[in-house]
C-alpha cells in the first residue's frame, strides 16, 4: 500500500505542478461566472446611446406608432424623398431609416431599413412589433372589430410547474433551467472523462515508450502502478472541480453581494431597491431577481454530491480501461483502434441526453442511467428534474461493481502488455491474456 501511495503522490505533485493545470484551474471558474455574470450586467446597464431612426412612412399607417426611449428617437419625415434620406443616414444626421412604401390590407413586406452598421436586433424586433401590431389593427377595423376588444380579451398565462413527491410535497421546477443544467452536467462529467481519462492512456503510453517502465515494475507489481496512476489523477480531477465550486461560489456570492441581491427576503420583495434606485432600474432588477430566484431554487447540494460520486466511479471506470489501452500501444496513433469501443457508450450517452432532458422518466432514460458504461453522463441529465433516491442507489451499486470487474480484467490486460513491445495486437490475443493466472 505505501508503494501505491507514492506512485499516487508523484503523479498528483507532478500533474498539479504543471502551468496548464494552474491556469485551468483559475481560468474555468471565471469562464462560468461570466457566463452567468455578463448577461445580467447588459440587462442592467443598457447601452446608453441613443439612436435617431428617420421615418419616411408613405402608407401613414405608422407616423405616430413608434415610441422613443432611452435607446433609440423616431424622426417623422413626411413628404421627403426616400434617396435624399438615405443620404442624410449617410452623413450621420441619422443612424438608420426606416421606409415604408404605400401598402393595402397586407403585411408591406418591402418595408426597408437603410443603416450605414448592422442594425441592433432590439430596434429591428421592436419595428417589426409595432408594424405588425399595426396591420392587424387595420385589418380588424376593416371587418367592423375594434381592436381594443381584441387586445382586451388577451390573457397572458403564467404557467407554473409544480412536481410533487409521494409524500404529497410540492416544489416548483423550472423546466427550461432544468434542461440546461442537465445538459451542462453531462457535458462536464463527459469532458472530465475523456479529458483525464487520456492523461492515464498517455502516461501510461509514454512510459512505456521511453522504457521507464521497466525499471518502475522492477519494484512495485504492474496492478500497484495502475492503481496509483488511476487514483492519482483522479484525486488531480477532484482538486480541480473541488477547486471550481469554491471560486465559482466565491464569484456568485461576491457578485450577489455586490447587486445588494444576496438577502432571500430582498429577493421577493424590490421595495429596498425602489428607494434607492430609479423605476426603471427597479424594472431591470426584478428580472435579475427572478434569475437569482431560479437560482436558489436548485438544489446544489444534491446536485454536487451525486456528480462526485458519479464522476468518481464513473472516472475510475473508464480509467482503468484507459490505462489497460495505454499498455497495449506504442505511441497515441496505435491507441485509436483499442479507444473508439470505450468511447462509443460515451458518445451515446451524450447524443442521448437530448431525449433524456425531454423524457427524463421514460423507460429508456431509466435504463441509460442505469446501464454503468452510460450511467454517469445519463444520470446527471435526470438528476436536476428529481430522480427516486432508490434509483440513484441502484445505478451506484451497479457501476460500483462493474468498476471492480473491469479493474480485474484491466488488470490482467496491464501487466501482460506493460512490456510488450513492437507487436501488433489483435482482440483475440488480448481475449487470451484474461485465462492467465
Amino acid at each position: 500500500m505505501n508503494k501505491i501511495g507514492l506512485i499516487i503522490r508523484r503523479e498528483y505533485l507532478t500533474r498539479v505542478r504543471k502551468r496548464s493545470f494552474l491556469i485551468m484551474t483559475f481560468l474555468g471558474p471565471i469562464l462560468m461566472a461570466a457566463i452567468y455574470i455578463i448577461p445580467i450586467m447588459l440587462a442592467l446597464n443598457s447601452s446608453n446611446e441613443n439612436m435617431r431612426i428617420a421615418v419616411v412612412d408613405e402608407s401613414h399607417w405608422f407616423e405616430n406608432r413608434f415610441q422613443d426611449n432611452k435607446e433609440h428617437t423616431f424622426v417623422i419625415l413626411p413628404g421627403q424623398p426616400i434617396d435624399s434620406v438615405k443620404n442624410l443616414v449617410k452623413e450621420n444626421i441619422f443612424d438608420m431609416a426606416l421606409y415604408v412604401p404605400p401598402t393595402q390590407l397586407n403585411i408591406p413586406s418591402n418595408a426597408i431599413v437603410y443603416s450605414i452598421r448592422q442594425v441592433p436586433m432590439e430596434v429591428e424586433t421592436y419595428i417589426s412589433r409595432v408594424m405588425q401590431k399595426e396591420i392587424e389593427d387595420q385589418k380588424l377595423m376593416a371587418n367592423g372589430v375594434d381592436p381594443e376588444i381584441v387586445s382586451a380579451v388577451k390573457t397572458d398565462v403564467n404557467l407554473s410547474i409544480m412536481r410533487m413527491d409521494e409524500k404529497g410535497n410540492e416544489k416548483e421546477t423550472f423546466t427550461k433551467v432544468q434542461f440546461t443544467l442537465g445538459i451542462a452536467l453531462a457535458m462536464l462529467v463527459y469532458m472530465f472523462i475523456i479529458f483525464f481519462g487520456g492523461q492515464v492512456m498517455q502516461g501510461v503510453a509514454e512510459e512505456k515508450t521511453n522504457r521507464i517502465i521497466e525499471v518502475i515494475v522492477s519494484s512495485v507489481k504492474p496492478f500497484q502502478l495502475m492503481m496509483g496512476k488511476i487514483i492519482g489523477v483522479s484525486l488531480v480531477a477532484l482538486t480541480q472541480f473541488v477547486l471550481w465550486i469554491v471560486l465559482t461560489g466565491a464569484l456568485y456570492l461576491g457578485f450577489s453581494a455586490f447587486m445588494g441581491l444576496s438577502n432571500p427576503e430582498m429577493l421577493s420583495s424590490g421595495t429596498v431597491m425602489a428607494q434607492q434606485i430609479s423605476n426603471e432600474n427597479v424594472m431591470n432588477n426584478e428580472s435579475v431577481q427572478s434569475i437569482l430566484q431560479i437560482v436558489h431554487s436548485i438544489d446544489f447540494g444534491t446536485i454536487i454530491a451525486t456528480f462526485l460520486i458519479f464522476f468518481i466511479l464513473g472516472y475510475l471506470l473508464y480509467a482503468t480501461l484507459y490505462a489497460a489501452i495505454g499498455s497495449l500501444v506504442d505511441n497515441n496513433t496505435d491507441a485509436q483502434q483499442f479507444t473508439l469501443p470505450v468511447t462509443v457508450p460515451l458518445i451515446v450517452a451524450i447524443i442521448s441526453s437530448f431525449y433524456i432532458v425531454n423524457n427524463p422518466d421514460s423507460s429508456l432514460s431509466v435504463w441509460l442511467s442505469m446501464i454503468p458504461f452510460t450511467s454517469p453522463i445519463s444520470m446527471m441529465v435526470r438528476i436536476p428534474f428529481g430522480v427516486p433516491i432508490w434509483q440513484i442507489v441502484l445505478s451506484i451499486v451497479l457501476l460500483a461493481g462493474t468498476f471492480v470487474l473491469m479493474t480485474w480484467i484491466a488488470a490482467k490486460i496491464y501487466r501482460t502488455g506493460i512490456l510488450m513491445y513492437g507487436k501488433k495486437l489483435s482482440y483475440k490475443e488480448i481475449f487470451k491474456w484474461l485465462k492467465y493466472k
